[in-house]
């Protein structure tokens, strides 16, 4: 009997382990799978956004694109949830196989235990049995057996009713893994027609924007001229900003030094004259400036800079809800063949009409309107800038302080009915890529 029922434990236990160890991973699935409906969600209004128009766009494919990778991404969490729910059932039902096996084995020794003492069932047998000793200590060692048989009796007997308590519960549990198991096939089989109609979607607006080549080469050699006229624009600024850091710390220095000779000459710094030496230092020192590739920070400036390093891979996205739709670096146009285009930032498609927010504290440098572009923000970080463009409207302005978080402006939303933010990340005058610094949306 004890060895049945170290079995018994061990068949309960080891699986209740396991089970607690696959059920954090379920969970994270699960949290997963709710992140990529909602995200589905969000798609779904950008993309009913850009099919107001009733036209054709690569707006309206880059979503259609998006809402296919996120439910191809729906379909496999789906899949690794019936890998778990499989394991499961399969161990559950090991479970219910080993807990019959010794159901059944426990009723049969207590049978038995019940066959051999119906024979002394009475009192009377009991008695001559106990009697019937020879000697004192073979009385006590049989009125023994008897308590001790009396009670293994009672403890089978409870064994039984628990471990029929423990199958029942067991094939409770089985019937409700099933069901959820039933219930996921019926929502991946749901879930795959979904990814069925959006491939179709797919093809019969890649096919629309085929016919349109002529549009699209015009409307990506406008677009290239627009970015053109941004990176002018940028570079033009990170230089004027770099200059201007060095003049400003070469003038400090300038006066320090004169300040320096003054007081070794014996004179009052206030009195001190501008000599001809004096000047001569400060033109050099203007000249040499014109020459540093880099923003001169101060400690403040210094602060700020090594701040935004760190959060590198954390910061919050320029706006609350979008999607990528066109990445850093230089890659394949979506419809037109053999054409490669190059990005300085990243595309962020989103609702109409949403809030652009700083991802960073720091100055604004520049508030300007790009054809093209939309309207541009520049946002200092001491060496470091981060800029938005396609902005529709604009709430701050140029030496304003912002924080991060604080809205800078609204998306512009173009004559094809798509909203879409350019986000930019600089480090002096070297072009960095933004998705390295966004953080998880």
């Amino acid at each position: 009997m004890t060895v049945l029922l170290l079995a018994g434990l061990a068949g309960a236990t080891a699986p209740a382990w396991a089970q607690r160890t696959r059920s954090k991973s379920k969970a994270q699935l699960e949290r997963e799978r709710r992140t990529t409906l909602q995200r589905i969600q969000e798609t779904s209004r950008i993309l009913a956004q850009t099919q107001e128009k009733k036209q054709a766009s690569v707006g309206q494919l880059n979503a259609i694109q998006e809402k296919l990778t996120v439910q191809q991404g729906v379909i496999k969490n789906i899949s690794s949830e019936l890998h778990y729910i499989e394991t499961d059932v399969q161990q559950t039902e090991s479970q219910v196989q080993r807990t019959r096996q010794s159901l059944e084995q426990l009723k049969a020794e207590y049978a038995r235990l019940i066959y051999a003492g119906s024979k002394t069932a009475n009192g009377y047998n009991r008695l001559m049995f106990l009697f019937a000793a020879e000697s004192f200590n073979q009385f006590m060692l049989r009125l023994r057996y008897i308590r001790q048989y009396t009670e293994v009796r009672q403890a089978q007997a409870a064994q039984i009713v628990s471990t029929q308590q423990r199958l029942s519960t067991q094939l409770l549990g089985l019937k409700a893994k099933k069901e959820e198991k039933g219930s996921l096939l019926n929502t991946q089989l749901s879930e795959k027609r979904t990814l069925t109609t959006l491939k179709t979607q797919q093809d019969q607006v890649i096919t629309k924007l085929t016919q349109q080549e002529q549009g699209l080469r015009k409307e990506l050699a406008a677009r290239q001229q627009a970015v053109g006229r941004l990176d002018n624009l940028i570079a033009q600024r990170v230089r004027e900003e770099i200059a201007r850091a060095a003049r400003e710390a070469a003038r400090k220095a300038a006066a320090a030094r004169a300040r320096a000779a003054a007081a070794a000459a014996g004179r009052s710094p206030g009195t001190t004259s501008r000599t001809p030496a004096t000047a001569a230092a400060e033109a050099a020192a203007a000249e040499s400036a014109e020459r540093v590739d880099r923003v001169t920070l101060t400690p403040e400036t210094a602060k700020l800079a090594a701040s935004f390093h760190e959060n590198r891979g954390s910061l919050p996205w320029p706006v609350g809800k979008g999607f990528i739709s066109q990445r850093f670096g230089r890659h394949n146009h979506p419809v037109l063949k053999n054409v490669v285009v190059e990005n300085r930032g990243v595309d962020i498609q989103t609702n109409a009409g949403e809030p652009v927010r700083a991802v960073f504290s720091g100055t604004v440098l520049t508030v300007a309107s790009v054809p093209g572009m939309g309207t541009i923000i520049m946002v200092q970080h001491g060496d470091y800038f981060t800029v938005y463009a396609k902005l529709r409207s604009v709430s701050v302005s140029e030496g304003q302080t912002v924080s991060a978080r604080q809205p800078l402006g609204t998306v512009a939303t173009n004559a094809e009915g798509t909203s879409e933010v350019q986000f930019q990340v600089w480090h002096n005058s070297a072009n960095l890529n933004p998705e390295n610094w966004l953080g998880r949306k």
